[in-house]
Parts: structure tokens; sequence; C-alpha cells
């Protein structure tokens, strides 16, 4: 950050990585770091523990789980079975310890704005199974004991006019789901990041944070049940972009001097505007199948 300068981003690691790059230690904020080396995917936990923590990183309490690996950018299936794996186990830490649950699986976002269209598109991917349930007994299911699972689409306030959370607490108090998990186009701080990386949290979603329309959260206050957020980043900050190849260029000036001219360089348009790469119809493609065969391991007991 420089100036008045704000980075944005849904990442929790990348906040608690600006606070290292800056050597300071946030009280209240616990980091761990584990690589699966063969896979080439390293997982990071950030636990906020305490309202200062949750102040200082700008989120709320909770456990936030960052999968990062290259090859979620490759179409090589090999690779994404295995990304799929690690992330059910991770979904599995979050999702409440008990038998015969039943998942709502809530698909955030714009279905016609490729960018956003990752909820959606893992939603389509799943194989809902309330209603066969519901009809015919877990008896008509492989495995009778595997979580039953529904699912949503609510669109976005300009195609229904509603908040996606005002959809999403009818259908829970109607359908009365044990936890839900909510899918959603994150943005990042960071270009390396796009698309080949996912985060986990119990702390739920803020529809449209990484963009800066912010609306209402959809968590375990809002909703009554668990809620486990999944999120990929698909878009950077124009701004962002622009203030981090300058500030390459401009090492010889004073840190103040830098600052002051970064903050009158970067005009206010810039932090309307998101990058988000080429080929995002073919990572979103991708990406989504990877989501929804990550959760149907999750939920497979």
């Amino acid at each position: 950050m420089a100036g008045g300068f704000t980075v944005r981003t849904d990442l929790a690691l990348e906040n608690q990585e600006s606070f290292h790059q800056k050597h300071v230690e946030v009280r209240g904020v616990v980091v761990e770091k584990y690589t699966k080396e063969d896979a080439e995917i390293q997982t990071t936990m950030v636990k906020i523990e305490t309202e200062n923590g949750a102040r200082a990183m700008g989120k709320p309490i909770g456990t936030y789980i960052t999968l990062e690996s290259p090859n979620l950018s490759m179409p090589e299936e090999t690779h994404l079975q295995e990304i799929a794996q690690a992330l059910a186990m991770e979904i599995r830490k979050l999702l409440p310890a008990q038998k015969d649950m039943e998942i709502m699986v809530v698909g955030l976002g714009n279905h016609n704005v490729t960018p956003d269209a990752l909820g959606p598109m893992v939603v389509e991917n799943l194989k809902m199974s309330r209603h066969i349930v519901r009809e015919y007994g877990r008896e008509s299911m492989e495995n009778p004991h595997m979580t039953l699972m529904s699912g949503l689409i609510p669109g976005v306030m300009a195609q229904t006019g509603m908040e996606s959370l005002e959809i999403i607490r009818g259908v829970v108090q109607e359908t009365k789901p044990d936890a839900v998990i909510v899918i959603d186009a994150l943005a990042a701080r960071s270009m390396k990041r796009l698309s080949r990386t996912i985060q986990v949290t119990d702390t739920g979603i803020n529809p449209g944070s990484g963009v800066g329309n912010h609306r209402n959260g959809i968590h375990e206050d809002s909703l009554g049940v668990p809620v486990i957020g999944i999120g990929v980043p698909t878009v950077v900050d124009a701004a962002t972009i622009v203030h981090d190849a300058l500030e390459h260029m401009l090492q010889v000036l004073e840190e103040k001097e830098k600052a002051e001219f970064l903050d009158e360089l970067l005009s206010p348009g810039l932090h309307t505007m998101f990058v988000t790469p080429k080929d995002v119809d073919e990572v979103i493609a991708r990406v989504s199948l990877v989501l929804a065969n990550a959760i149907k391991l999750a939920l497979t007991v």
C-alpha cells in the first residue's frame, strides 16, 4: 500500500502476506503451511482467532484455507483430480461432523458474465439428490449414507431485484439443510493467483466484495446454519496492476515521493476496471469441474 492506494483482495492469505512483507506480526492470527510436493499443491491455513486479528486483517474471525497450484490452470486430468481430492479433504474439515447430512450448494454470480459465472457452473456440474431420496428413499441411492444435496443459483440483483441473501435465506428456512456451501468468484491482489488459487473458509462469503460491490453477507449468523465459502480469484483490480508496474520503475525515489506520485497518477476510474485472463472461458469451465468434483468427494461418506 502506498499513500491512499488500497489493495483489493478477497484472499485472507494475501492480507496476511502484506503484513509479513512489512515484518509486522498480527496478534490473534495463526498461519500454517504445508506442501504436497508430488502434486505441486501448497496449502496455507490462516486462522483469525481474536477481534484484534479480525480488525487488522479486515476479515471475520474464522479459518481460511488456501490451496495454490499451477496445475489448476492446466487441462491435465490427473493433476486436476489430485487438486479436487486435496480440496475435498479441506472441505470435510469444515463440515459439521454428523451422519446423514443434507447440504445445499449455492452458486453465486452472473452466468452471463464469464469471470463471474463460476458459482452457477459449479452447481450445474453437480448431481442433486435431495428430491430423489424424498421420492424414493435412501435405498434408491448407490450409497445410502451419502449426503443429500440440493442446489440453488440465486442470480444477481440486476436480474432478480432481490439480494442473494434474501433468496437463499428463504430457501434455507423452507428446506432446512444442515449446512450451506457457497461458491463465488473472487478478486486477487496478484496476477499469478488468478485461476490457480482456491480459498475455503467457514466464514461464508460477501457477494460482490471483490469488485467493490458489497452485498449482504452470507454466513452462519445470517442463515442460521453453518456456511462454508469456496472461491477462486478470476479478476485483478486494474489499478493494482498499474501500481505494481510503476512502483517497480520508481524504486529510485524516496518512499514518500513515490507514494505521492502514485496517488496522483492512479485515477479513480482505474478502481472500477478489472482484468481477467483472455482464456477465462476455458478456465472457468475447467475450475468449475474441479470444485464440483471436490464437493462430490467431500460429501461421499
